[in-house]
């Protein structure tokens, strides 16, 4: 559970690749929630610091996990010095202070977190504090947005209907080639060539679907790769490292991405 990030002149970098930055902003106007979908490393995250930046917000993230309660969201009593006070959580701050709480994959947490959200959720936007008999009433700058990924997510880890239709929507992917090499070249200031060599890697190794890997190799990774190039590494080391290995830790399946790796750099 991070801090929050307070806005600043600094954006950072996003490349879009449709019409989500419009729409981000316009949910945000009419005081209405997100739900991001997609795959892990595809740019979710990246997106929502860059839209705070953008509309000067400040952004509470929550990298949500099995143990995430909603005591840890909303806050709990705490004894300190022999007394007891209370300690607002991640989301409760932000409903006090206007700005974007994000919480990453939110179908990881507990099942009684997303029955707080709720009434953040339709036209009250209220967080009933059970426990101190508040009731916070969300102010015009604050916006709520979850993330997840629904092809990685087991079939009893997904959100219900019921709550999946209190959000506005949005699909992301792994960006076309062209949006990826941009992206690499930005982030890593690797040189078009081999940025190039590592988009055309990238698809390849994303074909490999008889191979058993839970994840496709994402565009966080390939950004990894390019950084290690740069600072001297040898390509077949960096994508050994940066590609092959966080992908999978089965032999076979490693000695097959690495044969892939070698289309592209092997010269």
């Amino acid at each position: 559970m991070n801090a929050p990030a307070l806005p600043s002149t600094h954006i950072p970098f996003y490349q879009p690749v449709a019409d989500e930055c419009a729409v981000f902003e316009q949910a945000w106007r009419q005081q209405l929630p997100i739900l991001i979908k997609g795959p892990t490393g595809c740019g979710k995250t990246r997106f929502v610091s860059h839209m705070a930046a953008v509309l000067g917000l400040p952004l509470f993230t929550v990298s949500c996990h099995d143990d995430l309660s909603a005591a840890d969201l909303v806050g709990r009593h705490l004894i300190a010095d022999g007394d007891t006070r209370w300690c607002d959580g991640p989301l409760t701050r932000a409903v006090r202070s206007g700005g974007i709480c994000y919480l990453d994959e939110v179908v990881e947490a507990r099942k009684d977190t997303t029955v707080v959200l709720h009434p953040l959720t339709d036209d009250r936007r209220i967080l009933p504090i059970e426990r101190t008999g508040e009731e916070l009433q969300a102010p015009p700058g604050f916006m709520l947005v979850v993330s997840y990924n629904p092809g990685y997510q087991h079939v009893l880890k997904t959100l219900k209907p019921s709550t999946r239709q209190r959000f506005v929507a949005l699909s992301f992917d792994f960006p076309a080639p062209a949006v990826e090499l941009a992206v690499i070249q930005q982030e890593s200031g690797l040189d078009a060539p081999r940025a190039q060599q590592l988009v055309t890697l990238a698809g390849q190794l994303r074909r490999l679907g008889g191979y058993d890997l839970d994840e496709a190799v994402s565009t966080r990774l390939l950004v990894y790769c390019g950084k290690l190039m740069m600072s001297g590494m040898s390509p077949l080391t960096a994508c050994r490292v940066a590609l092959v290995e966080p992908l999978s830790d089965d032999a076979d399946t490693l000695a097959a991405l690495q044969q892939v790796v070698l289309t592209q750099f092997g010269a």
